[in-house]
């Protein structure tokens, strides 16, 4: 007797759809995002780096790729398109700015990024009023990672004393951001050209 695999229907979402596992992830992520960064705002000058500290941001962080898997898997949809990059910059820009407000790292490479970000978004934002969509670029997956990083450093106790290696992380992440927004910026430009001929 020849035993058949059953199949597994997997319910994929349409666009415009809310309520999403995805979507679920996310909005899990912000909830565990604010007070993870509240908590590192009212830390102890020279406890920041701690377990509790580093395994939070670990948390919030390696979800935004479960976050992607399931996107893809189940359908990815407008309102996850708004909310993931949401989460994201909440994330990473939150645990910059603190740690620079801190002292533990430079603010210029902090303003640099957060400057490239916002600008992105309104780029990409003007560009869907003409309905022109610019996808994200591979090398922006990279940059996030880093950036990260850049934060995760501080944080991990195995780490915390490695001034050199959390400024030489913070600067390439500087510079993947930079360059990853540059790719933004030609890819649109090329995009926006083809749409008005």
């Amino acid at each position: 007797m020849t035993a058949t695999r059953a199949s597994v229907t997997v319910k994929r979402f349409g666009q415009s759809a809310l309520l999403t596992p995805a979507n679920g992830i996310t909005i899990a992520r912000i909830a565990v995002a604010v007070p993870t960064l509240v908590y590192l705002y009212g830390t102890p000058t020279g406890h920041v780096s701690s377990w509790l500290s580093v395994g939070l941001w670990f948390a919030i962080t390696t979800s935004d790729s479960l976050d992607g898997w399931v996107a893809r898997r189940y359908g990815a949809t407008r309102s996850g398109a708004f909310l993931d990059p949401v989460a994201d910059k909440l994330i990473v820009l939150g645990g910059l700015f603190i740690l620079a407000n801190r002292g533990d790292i430079w603010w210029w490479p902090v303003v640099v990024i957060a400057a490239r970000e916002f600008g992105i978004s309104v780029y990409r934002s003007v560009a869907g009023g003409r309905g022109i969509v610019i996808p994200a670029v591979q090398l922006g997956k990279y940059k996030a990672f880093v950036q990260y990083g850049a934060v995760g450093f501080v944080l991990l106790p195995w780490t915390a004393s490695q001034v050199v290696l959390q400024r030489v992380t913070l600067l390439i992440a500087t510079g993947l951001t930079l360059i990853s927004g540059l790719q933004i910026l030609r890819r649109g430009y090329s995009d926006w050209q083809r749409a008005e001929t």
